[in-house]
């Protein structure tokens, strides 16, 4: 079997045999009349016509049978009508000597291959196995393939592979592309809901002097106009979106790219979409009810069903939406009562309990956390995580009648986090307290504590209306899915080969 390079050398004598005839092997223009899913939803009528189309696309099979090759096309065009109705952009090409010429036949046989882009134009039949094709008149290269397709029937095995090849993993893999439009339409249908109940979209900077909005470790990079290092934001622009709460604004949301310089996992990426939104004069309540409706619109406008098995749980968001306590919850699982044990103690916990834990900047945050996330691990949702101390969250207010937890939620889907909402705390002086206390932590080595912000605070000190704040990152598509985040993702982050 001939290997990759020695294929490659046979299809790079064909471009130059290509070009020393004076054909153009990657023309700028086509000719094309129809795309290929708009010619078979009119098949009857054009092929009664006998009018002459043109088509273009992709060969992705190739068979010859005595002065007759036969193609399969695909453009990639896609048609619906109705919710069950499809058609793809997929059809037969069919080119004959007796209608190209047998010099015409013969270039294209010692020319063309798999994988090449090619255009044609003829009139549109029916063969006697009743398969609609467009017959040839004539014939057009658009873009010679100097590599060959993976093998029609197994593609890619390899999975690094099919991720550092995606556009080849797209192309025989149906579920990846479906997965893209799903994608798609799961943003939009957020977007969608938003605007509706009147938030406005904004965009706010990618590059900060301080990052805020969440705890993470950031990326840094230098601004060479200034000569200033910066970092990528870690979240959609909280601090700036509660900076427009205080402009005056009532509701206002965002959807873009963060940044966070972690580790990968399943359900951790490094820079993936996230959406967050703002509303005045609401709090974490109404926010629980806003979210569940939003979380059932656009999993039904993108799935079809609020019906899911994932990781081994069966989830339905038709159900009712429980409500998790925080410090029972970690009781219940682990024995230890969060509000009371020394971080000594929490400690002890986690060792018996065989947790692995990061001691870089080890403290009780970190601690709670860690307890935690082994308790989630066992709660299917779909649910709100309620009754958070304060200690967990510099950025919520606190609870009235219970001034050491914060008014937080977090959507609790099969095992995990899937979306975090608070009454955002408007207190400057309280803020900036909290503010002391990350940066505190932060200075004895914890990288994920919040940087003080000295300009968000000042802008709070002008007045911020109560707040509603949520945000929903991409790791909730995945969940749908059922998928790693990576595999979620069109193009994931690979590491180069070599």
């Amino acid at each position: 079997m001939a290997t990759i390079d020695e294929l490659r050398k046979v299809r790079l004598e064909k471009l130059k045999s290509l070009q020393d005839s004076g054909v153009l092997a990657y023309p700028a223009t086509t000719k094309r009349t129809h795309s290929v899913a708009q010619a078979l939803e009119d098949f009857t009528k054009i092929s009664k016509s006998e009018k002459e189309i043109v088509l273009a696309g992709r060969i992705m099979a190739q068979r010859g049978h005595g002065g007759a090759t036969f193609l399969d096309i695909n453009d990639g065009s896609e048609q619906s009508r109705g919710s069950d109705y499809r058609t793809e952009g997929k059809i037969q090409g069919l080119i004959k000597e007796d209608k190209v010429g047998e010099k015409g036949y013969k270039f294209f046989i010692d020319h063309f291959d798999i994988g090449d882009f090619v255009e044609i134009k003829g009139i549109l039949i029916e063969t006697k196995r009743g398969e609609k094709t467009i017959e040839a008149t004539d014939y057009k290269m658009l873009a010679k393939s100097l590599l060959p397709l993976p093998e029609k029937w197994h593609g890619l095995q390899d999975e690094e592979e099919k991720l550092r090849k995606r556009y080849l993993d797209i192309l025989f893999n149906p579920e990846v592309k479906e997965m893209i439009k799903k994608r798609a339409v799961f943003w939009n249908s957020m977007r969608q809901f938003l605007m509706e109940k009147g938030f406005l979209e904004v965009e706010t900077p990618v590059l900060e002097n301080t990052t805020g909005g969440a705890d993470a470790r950031p990326f840094v990079t230098h601004h060479n106009a200034l000569d200033l290092d910066v970092y990528l934001r870690i979240s959609a622009g909280e601090l700036w979106q509660k900076k427009l709460m205080v402009a005056g604004f009532e509701k206002t949301f965002e959807i873009g790219r963060i940044f966070r310089n972690e580790g990968m996992s399943a359900e951790h990426l490094q820079d993936y979409t996230q959406m967050e939104c703002y509303w005045a004069y609401a709090d974490y309540q109404q926010g629980m009810e806003f979210t569940e409706e939003m979380y059932k619109y656009v999993i039904e406008k993108t799935f079809g069903t609020l019906k899911f098995n994932i990781k081994g749980f069966e989830v339905d968001f038709g159900a009712k939406w429980e409500k998790y306590d925080y410090v029972s919850t970690i009781s219940k699982y682990t024995k230890v009562n969060i509000m009371e044990a020394s971080l000594p103690e929490m400690e002890k916990a986690l060792q018996k309990m065989k947790i692995d834990y990061d001691k870089n900047g080890f403290n009780k945050t970190r601690a709670i956390d860690n307890l935690w996330k082994y308790c989630r691990k066992s709660i299917g949702g779909p649910g709100f995580l309620i009754n958070v101390p304060v200690i967990m969250e510099p950025l919520a207010k606190r609870m009235e009648k219970h001034p050491d937890l914060v008014e937080r939620f977090q959507v609790i889907i099969a095992g995990s986090e899937n979306g975090k909402g608070f009454s955002e705390l408007n207190d400057p002086i309280d803020q900036a307290r909290r503010f002391t206390e990350q940066q505190k932590l932060r200075d004895k080595g914890d990288d994920e504590a919040q940087m003080f912000d000295a300009g968000y605070v000042e802008a709070m000190e002008y007045g911020m209306p109560p707040t509603f704040g949520f945000g929903v990152s991409s790791r909730l598509f995945s969940f749908l899915m059922d998928k790693p985040g990576r595999e979620a993702q069109i193009f994931p982050l690979m590491k180069p080969k070599g």
